[in-house]
């Protein structure tokens, strides 16, 4: 991976300001095109081209490692989650046929939500209960139905730099609907605009597809945790960062 540009402190606010103000007006024009669209694919397609602009525009190179690793039948992706940028730059990497699982405190930000509702994300709750039941069986009829879906399995990111525990969720799908599992690893958005900060920096951010999984053997927990963990020990082999799970 090349080295990520450091700019001089004096650039480091007025490109702050310039990045977030281009994110900002390239969301607000693409969620505008894509209201009256009533194709899901060709809003995803839409939302997609804006992300790489938003990225390009910023000086945030994307480069895309092994994408024909991914399946061309439906499967779930899994990937580690360490920035704000990370749903981005995944979209902007993904086929437009992923519907991203998302936490549901996203519907709280009202442009994102409306946003986030017309590309086809999926809100789940994170705590256990009725509502991450219905969000779960929500998640089932998609993926029967031969949905692609996206998943960042650590639920959040914090601002220690590591890989954190998975939540079995995303395999949990993938054992019930007998769909493929493929890690993908980010590499430099934490330092593209890092979790305690509002200051994006320019640089390359690269996404590497580990090779493909089969779905867990039975929805049992014994098969459902030997998937999660090879996932997440593909992930760990392929970013430069500690393992936060406990005994990792």
């Amino acid at each position: 991976m090349s080295p990520s540009r450091d700019l001089p402190r004096w650039l480091a606010v007025p490109y702050a300001l310039y990045a977030l103000t281009s994110f900002t007006l390239l969301a607000l024009t693409v969620l505008v095109l894509i209201l009256p669209v009533p194709w899901q694919k060709m809003r995803r397609r839409m939302v997609r081209t804006a992300a790489r602009a938003a990225l390009a525009v910023c000086g945030m190179r994307l480069v895309v490692l092994h994408a024909d690793r991914l399946p061309d039948e439906s499967c779930v992706v899994v990937a580690n989650h360490s920035s704000y940028l990370d749903g981005i730059v995944l979209y902007a990497a993904l086929p437009p046929v992923f519907g991203f699982v998302i936490k549901r405190e996203m519907s709280r930000v009202p442009m994102a939500n409306l946003l986030l509702r017309r590309i086809g994300a999926h809100y789940v709750d994170r705590n256990r209960g009725h509502k991450s039941a219905r969000d779960t069986r929500k998640l089932l009829k998609r993926a029967h139905s031969g949905g692609a879906l996206a998943f960042f399995p650590e639920g959040t990111f914090s601002h220690a730099p590591g890989l954190a525990r998975f939540h079995s969720g995303a395999f949990l799908i993938a054992a019930r609907a007998r769909l493929a599992v493929v890690p993908i690893a980010i590499r430099g958005t934490r330092r593209a605009l890092p979790p305690h900060s509002l200051l994006p920096r320019p640089g390359q951010i690269e996404i590497e597809l580990a090779p493909a999984l089969a779905p867990p053997a039975s929805t049992g927990e014994a098969d459902v945790a030997t998937t999660r963990d090879a996932a997440r020990q593909a992930i760990l082999a392929r970013i430069a960062e500690p393992d936060l799970a406990p005994g990792g």
